[in-house]
């Protein structure tokens, strides 16, 4: 359940740590803790809450998880939640939730469901020592910034699926299993709406004064870039939602 417990300073990877490690970590003002954690229980949830000193409530909706995309601020404890995509072999696409937690000097990430390790995003913000010595608020970036080009590709992917079956249907070659791929598309692209959607609005609500504290003005840059690639597939799941309905009249 704990995939990757990380203490960072002055832009540097410290030797691996434990939890019990983590209060007098937080105690210094250069570095600061990621805690990765997936599906944990009740029990490392609770001890979690404890170490970092977390909402009751948010911890409660991280660790049941079935939330929408969402900004909220806890005292100085921002909570961002996330909706994860993968598309399985049989082109099914599968969504799960990423839980944040990020405060002056820790990151705590929560991930449910279907969702790609963040082993990625570690190594690119070590890779970049000026960025990570702009604390948790950088790697809070790098993550919504993975989660949300992982859209792109499904997106493709339903977007190829939905004009090969108007070729086949203006080529004639149009039977019934068609049809229920294209009602099974419909009802993808729908859960994918509900995920996207409020992508841009916490995008948005990020790089307001509210949360300057946790997005410093110098990295405001990177959310925007982020911000315009969700505006990018909303508008791109929109035009496969008009594809669709015409293929389906």
């Amino acid at each position: 359940m704990i995939v990757n417990c990380v203490a960072y300073a002055d832009g540097c990877k410290l030797p691996d740590i434990l939890l019990e490690d983590i209060p007098a970590l937080r105690d210094r003002s250069d570095a600061f803790v990621w805690l990765g954690l997936r599906e944990p229980d009740e029990a490392l949830m609770t001890r979690t809450r404890e170490l970092f000193g977390l909402h009751e409530l948010a911890t409660e909706d991280a660790h049941h998880a079935h939330q929408r995309p969402k900004v909220e601020l806890y005292g100085d404890c921002l909570f961002v939640v996330l909706r994860t995509v993968q598309m399985n072999e049989e082109g099914k696409v599968n969504f799960g939730e990423t839980h944040l937690f990020v405060g002056p000097r820790y990151l705590v990430s929560v991930r449910h469901g279907a969702s790609l390790p963040y082993a990625p995003v570690r190594a690119r913000c070590e890779s970049n020592p000026r960025l990570l010595r702009k604390g948790p608020g950088f790697v809070l970036y790098a993550i919504l910034d993975f989660v949300v080009d992982h859209y792109f590709p499904i997106l493709n992917t339903v977007e190829d699926a939905v004009e090969e079956l108007e070729e086949r249907f203006f080529a004639g070659d149009f039977n019934q299993n068609d049809l229920g791929r294209l009602y099974a598309l419909k009802r993808d692209l729908v859960e994918l709406r509900r995920a996207t959607a409020p992508l841009v609005e916490v995008c948005n609500y990020l790089l307001t004064d509210v949360f300057s504290n946790h997005v410093p003005e110098d990295i405001r840059p990177y959310f925007r870039d982020v911000y315009d690639h969700a505006l990018r597939i909303n508008e791109t799941v929109d035009s496969i939602r008009e594809m669709l309905a015409l293929a389906l009249q």
